[in-house]
């Protein structure tokens, strides 16, 4: 669990509750308004991407919130111990431990080095599955963005609205101070929808895709040097160089 996130979503809207309660608090919830605005930036986003992928936004976000952050120390860990047997008892030592390996993107280029796939084909086919996760990663990014972007103008349409209703009513001077508010509440849905929601999960979301890359390039390189027969040192360097140097430094004590 990312708890940044939730502690920064928690505190985002808990500063805005406490503000709008120490202004008094009253005449801040206008169901038109949310409706225009969340509906419509929902509404806009359907438009924008298929039925499917935007149903399936809850399940991004989930992944942004609670995602298990990654364990370099443990790739690092099994990619050398497999780069010191397979320099000492061949590659095909290593078949027995395949089934075992919890990391699917591992598991697939151990057995193609083991199949005796070359370097270019086992690089090729984890390529393109590494580029085929970036594209689903950015279309969950996008829905957000998209929402994001949607939210604060679905936000000034309703203010636009609220405005012409109140200029229809000029003949009731003691009604337009409260219609204006009313008016403006549409773009304040919108800017926390964006500020607070949107635009902050499509963030999270790019940071964890980049991380992903960066441990499956790690894994891929690892698996490189191993079917390439570099020693286990140049193993563990090649390795090191994607670790953060957090990370990389408890590996140089060791």
């Amino acid at each position: 669990m990312d708890i940044g996130s939730i502690v920064g979503a928690v505190l985002g809207w808990l500063l805005v509750f406490v503000a709008i309660a120490m202004g008094g608090g009253r005449g801040f919830l206008n169901i038109p308004s949310i409706l225009i605005t969340v509906g419509g930036a929902i509404a806009a986003t359907l438009i924008h991407y298929p039925l499917p992928q935007v149903t399936a936004v809850m399940r991004v976000a989930r992944k942004a919130l609670f995602m298990k952050e990654l364990d370099y120390m443990k790739v690092y860990e099994e990619l050398t111990d497999y780069a010191v047997r397979a320099r000492r008892d061949g590659l095909l030592a290593l078949e027995g431990d395949i089934e075992k390996i919890e990391d699917p993107f591992m598991k697939k280029g151990l057995q193609m080095a083991v199949d005796g796939n070359s370097m270019e084909v086992l690089r090729s086919v984890l390529e393109d599955e590494m580029a085929a996760m970036q594209e689903r990663h950015i279309i969950g990014q996008g829905i957000f963005k998209a929402l994001g972007n949607y939210a604060p103008a679905f936000g000034m349409i309703g203010t636009l609205v609220g405005l012409v209703a109140m200029l229809q009513n000029m003949s009731d001077p003691a009604s337009l101070g409260s219609g204006m508010a009313v008016a403006l509440l549409t773009t304040m849905y919108g800017a926390m929808v964006a500020n607070l929601v949107a635009l902050p999960t499509a963030g999270k979301l790019e940071q964890r895709s980049q991380e992903e890359v960066a441990l499956k390039t790690m894994v891929l390189e690892g698996i490189v040097a191993i079917l390439e027969g570099h020693s286990p040192r140049i193993v563990e360097e090649k390795l090191r160089a994607f670790m953060p140097p957090s990370v990389r430094n408890k590996t140089v004590k060791e």
